[in-house]
């Protein structure tokens, strides 16, 4: 039976990096399997950054076998001036030696460098570009307006323009729906979205107390308060929308997928849903909750309730690197 999905799945390779780099999966040997798994029906893609596990997610994804899938990167400004022309050169360089002959279909710009043009960045874009080092610019993180401003500057010079936008998307943080997807659709843009689980807070385990080592909300890592101020908010609600899910014989990951698929304003067209997963039992679920078919309606409207509860109290969509300053940088 062939494996068919709505929208395309990518695998989300955050977790995979070097020991003491904050991954939970550290090792090829360990992170093999999952690949397997993912790509059992056939070659998918993958989604990783030259920020995950500070570089050795490139790395450690070279030293495996992908499949024949395909690889997304990124290039995220952790420092102000690090998507100027001569630091953006050499990490895109770096990324390419990183993957081994892994060709990259997606180069992102993971996040706004405000302390560079944006022109001067685009440029070496560009230049990359037809220098064959990828195949599609996306953009990671901006605000719709940036997006706007963005292919503007690069139709106007005749430069690559951005294809792709990597955003938060999920069933209970739908921020990008009232501006950035509309921004996307008009300037024909595909869409990946990446925190579908909202980090693993749909799974239901962090709800009901039980918080694995290495997960999103495991406080010892860097973004495990994160996660917690973010959906930490919400548990209430979305406990209420646990009942209504499993009364249906449901349970929470499975209905949040079948939303994304189903009932988000995602189209066929699009990149595709980011999905993680730390065990080839964790993929193969996802990969069989992907391919089943529309929520029944009571489920459905259980999820609109809750997000109509919660919306109010969600950060945006967009990300800023920790040193943006907007009275240093302006807006």
């Amino acid at each position: 039976m062939t494996f068919t999905t709505r929208i395309p799945l990518i695998y989300g390779a955050g977790g995979i990096g070097a020991p003491g780099t904050g991954c939970k999966i550290t090792t090829a040997k360990e992170a093999q399997p999952i690949i397997d798994e993912f790509c059992k029906h056939g070659p998918m893609a993958v989604d990783t950054s030259a920020l995950y596990g500070l570089g050795s997610s490139e790395q450690l994804l070279a030293e495996m076998d992908l499949h024949r899938s395909r690889v997304d990167t990124k290039v995220y400004p952790l420092a102000p001036g690090d998507h100027s022309p001569a630091k953006l050169r050499e990490a895109c360089e770096k990324s390419i030696a990183s993957l081994k002959g892994n060709k990259i279909r997606v180069y992102y710009l993971h996040a706004p460098d405000y302390a560079t043009p944006f022109e001067e960045t685009l440029k070496v874009i560009d230049e990359l570009y037809r220098e064959g080092k990828f195949e599609y610019f996306g953009l990671s993180n901006y605000k719709s307006y940036q997006v706007g401003e963005i292919v503007t500057i690069c139709r106007k010079n005749g430069w690559v323009v951005p294809t792709v936008y990597e955003g938060v998307y999920n069933p209970v943080d739908r921020t990008i729906e009232t501006e950035l997807i509309p921004s996307l659709r008009h300037f024909n843009i595909k869409l990946a979205s990446y925190c579908p689980l909202a980090g693993g807070f749909s799974s239901g385990r962090w709800i009901r107390g039980n918080v694995e080592a290495g997960s999103h909300f495991d406080r010892d890592l860097p973004f495990g308060m994160y996660f917690r101020q973010k959906y930490g908010g919400m548990v209430g609600e979305v406990r209420g929308l646990m009942d209504v899910v499993e009364k249906h014989g449901l349970n929470l990951n499975q209905a949040s997928v079948r939303w994304m698929q189903h009932h988000s304003a995602m189209v066929p067209e699009d990149l595709g849903i980011i999905f993680g997963g730390s065990k080839p039992s964790h993929v193969g679920r996802t990969l069989e909750y992907n391919s089943e078919g529309p929520l029944p309606e009571p489920v459905l409207q259980a999820f609109e309730e809750c997000y109509m509860k919660v919306k109010a109290g969600l950060p945006n969509y967009h990300h800023d690197p920790a040193w943006y300053d907007p009275k240093k940088f302006g807006y």
